[in-house]
């Protein structure tokens, strides 16, 4: 497909990103546009190169994500560029949990794409993190299936499904959407399980995501 290209001042960069895109050998695929407010879930998270690939597919598209770090991270000129890449800093140490503070913003926001890679880390895991399921539910916003194909060399948007609060029933087709796509390295790539989920202890949410130190 052609980039989608945002208003005139931004159409050389996207042009540009779209140029890069090929010329590494990957295409781009959005089945749908996502919506004003979203939870976009990321898998499978094997390697570093996915960041790079995120980068090329928002410049290509035009479509801004939104992603969490720990607070302590945004700060002077390194801050300034977080948030201009579309961080967004946590407090670790608020009463409120991850899952809550997250549902606060879509709140307070016209339009947001919260990316999340459940997974949580690169390496190899048994279950994956359920803070984006809660999130979605909570907020009342559906969730938009993200990947990265290594073995097609496509990256793009699948299907966007609505949390019903059954997260079981939820889960399968997310299970099997995940089932077709490739990790980078297949070796670490994880089966799409949920952790049963617990008590909520006095700081974060099960499911929380391992936010960057």
């Amino acid at each position: 497909m052609a980039p989608l290209l945002g208003t005139k001042p931004h159409a050389f960069s996207q042009l540009a990103s779209w140029a890069a895109v090929k010329r590494i050998g990957w295409s781009i695929r959005i089945q749908s546009p996502p919506p004003p407010k979203c939870v976009l879930v990321g898998a499978h998270h094997t390697s570093g190169a996915e960041l790079w690939l995120t980068l090329l597919f928002m410049g290509a598209t035009g479509i801004k994500l939104n992603w969490v770090a720990k607070d302590s991270l945004f700060v002077g000129p390194v801050g300034w560029w977080l948030r201009r890449m579309g961080g967004i800093p946590v407090n670790r140490r608020a009463r409120s949990s991850f899952v809550q503070q997250m549902v606060d913003l879509f709140a307070k926001a016209d339009t947001f794409h919260l990316a999340i890679m459940p997974e949580g880390t690169r390496e190899s895991i048994k279950f994956w993190k359920s803070g984006f399921y809660y999130i979605a539910l909570g907020a009342g916003v559906p969730i938009v299936l993200a990947y990265a194909d290594y073995a097609s060399r496509v990256m793009g948007l699948g299907p966007t499904l609505i949390p019903s609060g059954d997260i079981e029933a939820d889960l399968a087709p997310i299970r099997e959407f995940y089932t077709t796509v490739t990790a980078r390295h297949p070796e670490k790539q994880s089966e799409v399980m949920l952790q049963p989920r617990l008590e909520e202890p006095a700081q974060g949410t099960p499911g929380q995501p391992d936010l960057p130190e």
